[in-house]
């Protein structure tokens, strides 16, 4: 789109009260997409159909997780290494400088539960204002983003794998109300340097599928198709992206995803 697109965007925006950020309803220009007719970040892509659900579905840890995060300290948390620097406000962990924030431990298949919000009365344009993310072992990114009354290009809305996959709906509360994820997710498997098994990934968001058993390209990557690597590690810490939004976190635990015992593969007789 010209400039003056751009501008027509940006008057409809403000008439309709619905952001229309970076890359909406234009070619990105970057990779095609296997599979798919779209680019990586194309805003041409079409949008999820938009939902109105419950709200946050707020679940407590149950006696076998993790507790991340309990409103009251930053212990299992590190800032590249060193002390965790996010200010905890109200029993909020809010984003903040200097950058991403990453579990002490390292998970493989987890299931991962926490809520999120944005403060009310801050701007929010595209991907600009709204934006964090959680990245499973450090590599698999799920969007975070406020994507109530905002558009921008659908693989980079909220609970999108990012630059691969958009949502299946736009599940995402209005900004200021408490929102939640529910994931479950399985890393990839390899056979020496060939992967067998594309890391796989379920979510729920306020209680409805946004994602059900989607597969990963490879770990996530920005304007770039993403790749499965010839080594990849077992495990890896949860990451919590610092995007320069003030983005607040609560209630937020995993568990391990064990391996079922599943028999034997054919009916005896």
């Amino acid at each position: 789109m010209k400039p003056t697109g751009w501008i027509l965007a940006g008057a409809l925006a403000s008439v309709c009260g619905v952001a229309y950020g970076d890359g909406y309803g234009v070619k990105s220009g970057n990779p095609v997409i296997p599979g798919v007719p779209y680019e990586v970040h194309d805003g041409t892509r079409p949008q999820p159909p938009i939902i109105t659900t419950g709200g946050a579905v707020s679940v407590k840890a149950p006696s076998d997780a993790t507790v991340l995060f309990d409103g009251t300290s930053l212990d299992a948390w590190t800032n590249a290494g060193g002390p965790a620097k996010w200010v905890i406000k109200d029993g909020s962990l809010v984003a903040s400088p200097p950058g991403d924030l990453s579990t002490k431990e390292s998970f493989g298949a987890v299931q991962l539960h926490f809520e999120w919000r944005l403060p009310a009365g801050r701007k929010v344009d595209g991907q600009g204002g709204g934006n964090s993310g959680v990245f499973l072992m450090g590599l698999y990114e799920i969007q975070v983003l406020q994507s109530n009354g905002n558009k921008t290009y659908p693989d980079g809305q909220a609970t999108a794998l990012y630059g691969q996959l958009p949502p299946l709906v736009n599940a995402t509360g209005p900004q200021g109300e408490w929102q939640s994820y529910d994931i479950a997710f399985e890393p990839p498997v390899y056979d020496g340097e060939k992967v067998v098994k594309p890391a796989k990934v379920t979510v729920l968001h306020n209680g409805v599928f946004t994602q059900h058993g989607e597969l990963y390209l490879g770990p996530t990557q920005h304007k770039k198709l993403a790749a499965y690597p010839p080594k990849h590690p077992l495990t890896g810490p949860i990451k919590l992206q610092w995007h320069g939004d003030p983005m607040e976190y609560r209630n937020m635990w995993s568990r391990p995803l064990g391996e079922r015992d599943k028999g034997p593969a054919e009916p005896q007789k």
